[in-house]
């Protein structure tokens, strides 16, 4: 019997049961509906809860918009340059800037997906929606084994959401996107790290994870918010150890557990931060280095 390979495994072990646990206990403290999953995009090594409830994705569903706007561009339906005229139909209020604007611009479809994403516009959203059609964006997102995920509606259509037509998501499917982004597999290499590099550009102070990440640690991320619903879809480029992670919370109570995403993020980061900078017996030593 190797004592050591024992020793080295059961390290580890207790490492991630503790993990596990505080993660846990978090969740369980919330009185929110909360749903989590993260994954070690090195291992696969996967934290899991509520994965498969289904929760309001406010913005954060503009990433699969984003997704379905790249593969139309390269299915030729368009090209990413193309210029296209936002509607008046389509401006209204919350984010972004468009609805600023005294003169609509004709703007390009690959700026309105920045737009999308690094102002969270709604308008711009409203416009690439039309020209995609929540159809091919369902259509995508099955292909993708994402089958709880859904678009039903535009941005601020408050008629719409009171009729239960809310843009859906599940921690679960979720994840399952970041990966292929994070994998190159979506579509192809260049395209995916493309997208991974608009979610990037948005502003990092509108990302509840990044609260409790050093500030040098990239994060490439979709917020979303709603009354009493809060999610965010993040790929953390921690060097060591990048990891992926769905948090989705609904039915909050204002006042309670404000703070439980920020939580969970610092567990997560110390977990992989430690995990990729450590050896398989708990020394810290140069990343390069360890085996």
């Amino acid at each position: 019997m190797n004592l050591h390979a024992t020793a080295q495994t059961s390290a580890h072990k207790v490492l991630r049961q503790q993990t596990e646990r505080q993660l846990g206990e978090l969740i369980s403290r919330s009185p929110a509906i909360t749903g989590l999953v993260a994954v070690d995009l090195t291992t696969g090594d996967t934290f899991s809860f509520n994965a498969d409830v289904v929760f309001p994705q406010a913005s954060a569903i503009k990433v699969p918009i984003l997704m379905s706007v790249y593969k139309q561009a390269h299915e030729g339906k368009f090209t990413l340059s193309d210029k296209r005229e936002v509607a008046a139909t389509d401006v209204v209020g919350g984010t972004g800037i468009l609805k600023d604007l005294v003169d609509l611009p004709s703007v390009s479809i690959r700026n309105l997906g920045v737009l999308m994403i690094t102002l969270s516009d709604n308008t711009a959203t409203n416009s690439l929606i039309d020209l995609v059609s929540m159809q091919e964006i369902n259509s995508m997102l099955r292909s993708l084994g994402a089958k709880q995920t859904l678009v039903q509606r535009k941005m601020i259509n408050s008629a719409a959401s009171g009729r239960g037509e809310e843009n859906l998501s599940t921690p679960a499917d979720a994840a399952k996107i970041l990966q292929l982004l994070y994998k190159g597999e979506f579509i192809n290499k260049t395209t995916s790290d493309e997208i991974i590099s608009i979610l990037k550009k948005t502003d990092r102070q509108t990302s509840r994870l990044a609260t409790r990440l050093p500030g040098h640690v990239p994060i490439a991320f979709k917020p979303g918010v709603l009354n009493g619903v809060s999610t965010e879809w993040a790929i953390i480029l921690l060097p060591e150890r990048p990891y992926a992670v769905a948090v989705m919370e609904s039915y909050k109570v204002e006042g309670q557990a404000e703070h439980t995403v920020e939580e969970l993020s610092e567990v997560l980061y110390q977990y992989f931060w430690r995990t990729g900078n450590a050896t398989r017996y708990g020394t810290y030593v140069d990343p390069k280095l360890i085996k």
